[in-house]
């Protein structure tokens, strides 16, 4: 008898009822493979591991419950109906039925995932908790070129590009960047929007080369939902902030490449004004419309007093409604937002051609800087006398203002980081710029701290008026031995004078409260004298060295006792972690001992 036998009758019971292989989903949906992988995609449906596999280990298998959630699924029907059109037209044209075939290509029929959509993030908060993904898929396409051999088509990078410069926007107008770390894959970003952290990658400004070894079917498949979804979290977005979606370009800084800085200036212009009016119009009747028409003289008499008060610009509408909003913004931001936004304050930069300049139009005015760039479109010109700084990536700069600074672009994602601006010196033009730090590592978890890093951290201290604590110990632990000698700030020679100090202090603290005790008690003088000298020749008798406890040798034998009384699985995984530990370490001394090299190469030259 095999040794899944089921006689038959019986019903399924186990993992043979409760999973089921794809060949047979694919047979029970009836559907081609690429069908069932782009339905499981845009449900979010995934393969599972049974602990128990029924028909083999050498396939695949699904939950019969989301198989089953796949075959209601209203997509299902107008994938079939699809591809019964695409029969149609391959028939029409082998026939060389011109007419039926221009007339069914006319009439291609379409869906949406709007209600994927809502069905996969019931809230708003969810939607931005899958975004990291998401950001990057939409990012890689808006910098991919258009290929139609791999049905990546130019309207659908357009897409990408448009949605990817929205998001770009939203995060620069509302000051929501955190960090950004320049590497070899591309740089990466991450903003806090709503309490929520999302980090992203987007790829370098450089011609992007297609590999044979990538599906770009699956992969366009998960762009098709990802569209969908930054579309709806940018329009909600948009809303929070009382911006009008989708918003409507400048058409000259379009057609000059400058979509992002015409966003930006959208944004910029219409927050909290256009939405405000108009709900406030959907809201009121027509009674108070009419109150309002009344009371229309006296507003504008207010609005000339205020604009003449503050000296506000006449030509730019609704600037106090700005003043009013940007102070009330100011007091609901928090701290970060707060840092973030004054960090380039009423600072100017101007890009040379050579300089990326879609990633600094992104950073620059979210951090409160103004921005300008070498050709059209732009801003100020460079000859303006109020820029500050000048971003340059080239050996040397021929023509040079001495009432501006000249740095290399990396001054301004490390300055970002740093939450400070940081000394020019060290990315000056031509010169080797100091070590680019990223932000999402953490140094003294790891055990390593860089030099650049502590060099920082010295500058940011300064910024705040803060005094350092000695690297490594605390103010608790300063004057106990034990834990310096722990933490490697003294070797044992030094932890040895320092006991027998602090064995000397404790010695004579005892004899004062001693002396005074027996001055209370009435004792001579003559006879505590004798008391004492016996007391010291015993001590001197015993040895002077006070024997310290060793350290490691305290933590190696807590470390036996409890793999003692581990299981073999827990004291596996136990192991493993100080396999983890050990390799950590020697990483670190690895580091160190080349940090030392290097400084003795430098000393030798």
């Amino acid at each position: 008898m095999p040794k899944h036998y089921r006689p038959p009758g019986k019903k399924k019971e186990g993992n043979a009822a409760k999973y089921i292989t794809r060949t047979k989903a694919v047979h029970y949906l009836q559907v081609n493979l690429s069908t069932f992988r782009r339905l499981c995609i845009l449900k979010g449906v995934f393969p599972r591991d049974p602990k128990k596999k029924v028909e083999g280990n050498h396939k695949t298998y699904y939950h019969m419950k989301d198989i089953m959630f796949l075959a209601h699924e209203q997509l299902l029907e107008k994938f079939r109906g699809i591809r019964a059109y695409e029969r149609k037209v391959k028939k029409a044209k082998a026939k060389k039925n011109r007419e039926l075939a221009q007339r069914l290509l006319s009439r291609k029929p379409s869906y949406t995932l709007d209600h994927l959509i809502k069905e996969r993030y019931p809230k708003f908060i969810d939607a931005l908790r899958d975004l990291d993904d998401c950001l990057t898929m939409v990012h890689l396409f808006a910098a991919l070129p258009a290929v139609e051999s791999e049905k990546i088509q130019v309207k659908r990078i357009h897409n990408c590009r448009r949605l990817s410069h929205e998001w770009q926007a939203y995060i620069s107008r509302t000051h929501s960047l955190r960090k950004t770390f320049i590497s070899v894959k591309g740089i990466y970003y991450q903003a806090e929007v709503e309490g929520q952290k999302i980090t992203w990658l987007t790829p370098h400004a450089l011609q992007q080369v297609l590999t044979d070894d990538v599906d770009f079917n699956v992969m366009l498949t998960f762009l098709e939902f990802y569209e969908t979804l930054l579309g709806f979290v940018n329009f909600q977005l948009y809303h929070s902030i009382k911006v009008k979606y989708p918003p409507v370009l400048d058409p000259r800084l379009e057609a000059l490449a400058a979509e992002l800085y015409a966003l930006t200036r959208y944004v910029s212009s219409n927050s909290g004004t256009q939405s405000s009016e108009t709900q406030i119009a959907s809201s009121n009747g027509p009674e108070q419309i009419e109150a309002g028409k009344v009371n229309t003289k006296s507003d504008e008499s207010d609005l000339r007093l205020a604009q003449l008060q503050h000296q506000l610009p006449s030509n730019e509408p609704g600037a106090l409604m700005h003043l009013i909003e940007d102070a009330a913004a100011e007091d609901d931001d928090d701290k970060d937002t707060k840092e973030c936004k004054t960090l380039f304050k009423n600072l100017k930069f101007f890009f040379s051609r050579e300089v990326p300049r879609e990633s600094l139009l992104f950073i620059i005015p979210a951090f409160g800087g103004a921005v300008s760039w070498e050709g059209d479109g732009s801003p100020f010109n460079e000859s303006d006398e109020g820029i500050t700084h000048q971003i340059v990536d080239r050996p040397t700069q021929g023509h040079m203002f001495l009432s501006r600074e000249y740095v290399q672009p990396q001054w301004v994602f490390d300055c970002v980081n740093a939450r400070i601006i940081l000394p020019t010196e060290g990315y000056l033009v031509g010169r080797v710029p100091p070590p680019h730090l990223s932000p999402f590592v953490d140094n003294e978890a790891e055990g390593y701290i860089p030099e650049y890093a502590e060099t920082i951290k010295r500058l940011q201290a300064a910024a705040r008026k803060e005094v350092l604590p000695m690297p490594g110990a605390d103010g608790e632990n300063l004057d106990d031995p034990r834990s310096l000698l722990a933490e490697g700030i003294i070797d044992r020679t030094q932890a040895i004078e320092a006991a027998e100090k602090k064995k000397q202090m404790s010695i004579l603290e005892k004899q004062y409260h001693d002396e005074l005790e027996m001055e209370l008690k009435g004792i001579p003088y003559s006879a505590s004298i004798s008391n004492k000298n016996s007391q010291n020749s015993a001590e001197d008798a015993e040895p002077k060295e006070e024997a310290i406890v060793d350290a490691d040798q305290i933590e190696n034998d807590a470390r036996n006792l409890s793999k003692s009384v581990m299981s073999r699985e827990k004291r596996k995984l136990y192991e493993a972690m100080q396999i983890g530990k050990d390799r950590k370490k020697a990483k670190v001394n690895l580091l160190k001992e080349r940090k030392k090299k290097a400084k003795e190469g430098n000393k030798h030259k």
